[in-house]
């Protein structure tokens, strides 16, 4: 797997999209069956764009109402049979709601950069430099 920063775009269209959603200094992390502790993230459907997905995707999964959502890279996945992308964005949370895909996800909680390695799934050098680039790209739309 590596990662590609903006303004790289995937050149297929992404099959999932990922969504880093903070308040203040904190990023909402969701318990999702199987998986465990990870961002909201799911496979982009056909009527849909890989924006409108990490919106549907943070309410389902995180019960989150995003603004200011931005496009930070996305990740390639390769294996023997393929090469699939999916998009990254970093968002702020404007509202947290009840989750409403209890059958995927299972709690959600919000955490800080120091307290991702010990719950994240799969937590990885990749996993900590992404999380930073989101945290990067959110800090400096804030302070231009």
């Amino acid at each position: 797997m590596q990662f590609f920063p903006a303004p790289f775009r995937a050149p297929l269209h992404s099959f999932a999209s990922l969504v880093f959603p903070w308040e203040g200094n904190r990023v909402l992390v969701a318990d999702i069956i199987g998986r465990g502790w990870c961002i909201p993230s799911g496979r982009v459907e056909a009527h849909e764009t890989s924006r409108e997905a990490v919106h549907r995707e943070a309410l389902e999964e995180g019960g989150a109402i995003l603004k200011d959502v931005q496009y930070i890279g996305c990740y390639q996945i390769a294996d023997r049979a393929q090469v699939r992308w999916a998009d990254c964005y970093v968002a702020r949370i404007s509202k947290l709601v009840d989750i409403v895909m209890t059958e995927e996800s299972q709690a959600r909680k919000l955490v800080t950069l120091d307290e991702l390695p010990d719950i994240y799934h799969l937590w990885n050098p990749l996993t900590k430099r992404v999380f930073e680039h989101s945290w990067d790209v959110l800090m400096r739309r804030r302070n231009p």
